[in-house]
């Protein structure tokens, strides 16, 4: 496994970051358990959640994922201090008008319910799920500074901002000599490239901010197992690619991995990851996983490099308009 900087920090995370969402949806306890202990064997020590996981589930509560982690933390097979745990805040986690967003008062509770929940007394990426208009930018960063003086959170970043409110904090953290995102978390696969591609990676390029995107195997599209006149299987997630990515450029797309992970001996999944973390920008690719099989498939794909050419054939197929 590989490790790379995280942003413009001395923190190391592996190249693959486990992600787990599905934990409290599709993964029951005794499942993520025995994900994350052999994730670590793979040489995986970035893990990443975040409150509301999974409280689209109906009777889940939220903080369900961060449960299942802080339970097994817990189990001692593996040294807290070895582990890069990063969770979020943000999200709706109750039913009163300050029970979400990224005011002072709401990450201050939050942030100690997921501690709780994790069971330790530091999280290493403390990450805002999303932007807040409602709240100045000012008062989230100054609320993030103080948790990391404390010592509660000991990195922060953020997740699905367009590149100008991207800038705008990174500025105002500046003015204010305030803690800076270091790492941004955005949707980008090989199928979804314009939204990250145009601004923000130059952006994160040019002022150090880590890169961890999220769906790099576009919600399971590009695993392979969905093709060209066969029949849709059976996932959560099935009706959504069908209407994002099952047309002739995705297919298209899907054959292009195929072609070129023949030559590494490698399926449709693990070349998309190639793809992914052969952006220079990128730092960690988040990837899920239901069971041991698919997390160690997916997780070779940090092993296939791609050549100079091989990724120029491929960045063809998936090609957007650029003004």
């Amino acid at each position: 496994m590989e490790y790379r900087r995280l942003g413009r920090t001395g923190l190391k995370v592996s190249t693959i970051c486990l992600g787990t969402m599905q934990f409290g949806w599709t993964t029951d306890e005794p499942t993520a358990h025995t994900i994350l202990s052999r994730a670590v064997e793979l040489g995986i020590n970035f893990i990443d959640t975040a409150d509301v996981y999974s409280r689209w589930h109906p009777g889940n509560p939220g903080g369900v994922s961060e449960t299942h982690i802080g339970n097994w933390l817990a189990g001692g097979s593996t040294p807290r201090d070895q582990l890069v745990i990063a969770t979020k805040v943000r999200g709706k986690m109750g039913d009163g008008p300050n029970d979400q967003g990224l005011s002072r008062g709401h990450i201050m509770q939050a942030v100690e319910a997921s501690l709780r929940r994790l069971r330790t007394d530091y999280i290493d990426l403390y990450q805002t799920h999303s932007f807040d208009p409602e709240t100045p930018i000012d008062e989230t960063l100054r609320a993030l500074d103080d948790l990391v003086r404390a010592g509660k959170v000991r990195t922060v970043g953020c997740s699905n901002y367009p590149a100008w409110q991207l800038m705008k904090a990174l500025w105002t953290s500046d003015v204010g000599h305030l803690v800076r995102y270091d790492s941004l978390q955005p949707h980008y696969s090989y199928v979804h490239r314009a939204e990250f591609e145009r601004e923000l990676q130059p952006l994160c390029l040019d002022q150090g901010v880590g890169v961890i995107p999220y769906s790099p195997l576009a919600a399971g599209f590009l695993t392979g197992k969905y093709r060209r006149d066969t029949p849709l299987p059976e996932s959560a997630r099935a009706g959504g690619v069908q209407r994002r990515y099952m047309n002739e450029r995705g297919f298209a797309a899907v054959d292009k991995l195929e072609e070129v992970g023949r030559g590494h001996d490698a399926t449709i999944a693990q070349t998309a990851i190639a793809w992914v973390l052969a952006n220079p920008a990128v730092t960690s690719a988040i990837i899920g996983a239901n069971t041991i099989a698919q997390l160690e498939d997916t997780t070779r794909g940090a092993a296939v490099k791609l050549s100079a050419e091989e990724k120029t054939a491929l960045d063809k197929v998936t090609a957007w308009e650029k003004d």
